[in-house]
């Protein structure tokens, strides 16, 4: 499997995301409703060496993409590491046309395909209520925001992986893994809240080669079962079946950052993704990671 990148830049920061204060997180909405504001911390990111984005498919990914591409010349050898779906749209949608009217939105909102196979496939698919392929054609227009761009791991959100582990069944993440390999050349990636059960799972069901991000930190917030067991994990991680990404390092500002990568470091953590919105505190976390 291709070593994935050890620093990945994330996108909370842009979007108000801050699970410690929502002052913080109003402020930060505010500051990068303008998309200029945004490009001004990835232009920092990048001037520090960064090469890897992940970004949540959420309803500005589109803008950030296309401006991405209009300044190919400008960030050039940049690697992305798509998050998808974004719930928050699907649940806002669901509410508003409820689950039929959702899928038609959805899956016939652009066009990536002609509106006659578009409505073959979807009805196929919704009269035989096929999973699989309703799957692949909600990660296909997903995916579609990041044409053009190279994709090198794509993630399912931790909401559906976390769901789908609660089912116990294989083949979700057996078809995902196999889509996404063939149709972008790309790494399948799971984001879970619960690393230690969903690698079991994994192995049980042959489901290898894959990237797995989850919270990890010093002091086992957001991390299920608990720290320890997650330790017991990366100690024992075969890099060659799965690689693992640390997400949520300084648990929401709870633990300093020198002290949480000290930690990250002495662990078996192939890559970390990050977000933050000033370049003092990107140079810090880029020379605390790399060590």
């Amino acid at each position: 499997m291709i070593p994935i990148d050890r620093i990945v830049f994330g996108d909370n920061q842009f979007f108000g995301i801050n699970h410690m204060s929502q002052e913080k997180a109003q402020a930060q909405a505010e500051r990068f409703a303008d998309l200029d504001n945004i490009f001004a911390v990835y232009r920092n990111a990048f001037d520090t060496g960064i090469r890897a984005i992940m970004l949540n498919s959420n309803d500005r990914a589109a803008e950030i993409c296309e401006e991405f591409r209009r300044r190919k010349v400008e960030f050039p050898d940049l690697r992305w590491y798509p998050s998808i779906p974004y719930p928050h749209k699907y649940a806002n949608i669901v509410a508003e046309r409820g689950m039929v009217g959702a899928l038609q939105g959805i899956l016939f909102s652009n066009g990536s395909m002609s509106a006659l196979g578009k409505i073959a496939q979807g009805a196929m698919a919704t009269m035989a209520f096929d999973a699989v392929r309703l799957m692949k054609m909600l990660v296909d227009q997903e995916m579609a925001i990041f044409k053009g761009l190279d994709v090198r791991v794509v993630f399912l959100q931790n909401i559906v992986v976390d769901l789908m582990l609660g089912f116990d069944v294989a083949e979700p993440f057996v078809e995902y893994c196999k889509h996404i390999r063939k149709k972008y050349g790309a790494i399948p990636g799971f984001i879970t809240q619960n690393m230690p059960f969903l690698r079991q799972k994994l192995i049980e069901w042959g489901v290898g080669e894959v990237v797995i991000c989850s919270s990890i930190n010093k002091i086992g917030y957001l991390m299920s079962p608990g720290r320890e067991e997650y330790e017991k994990v990366l100690s024992s991680n075969d890099p060659h079946q799965f690689q693992m990404m640390a997400m949520s390092t300084l648990a929401s500002g709870a633990v300093p950052a020198p002290e949480a990568y000290e930690y990250i470091n002495g662990l078996n953590v192939q890559s970390v993704v990050f977000g933050a919105s000033s370049r003092g505190n990107i140079e810090q976390s880029v020379k605390l990671i790399c060590g």
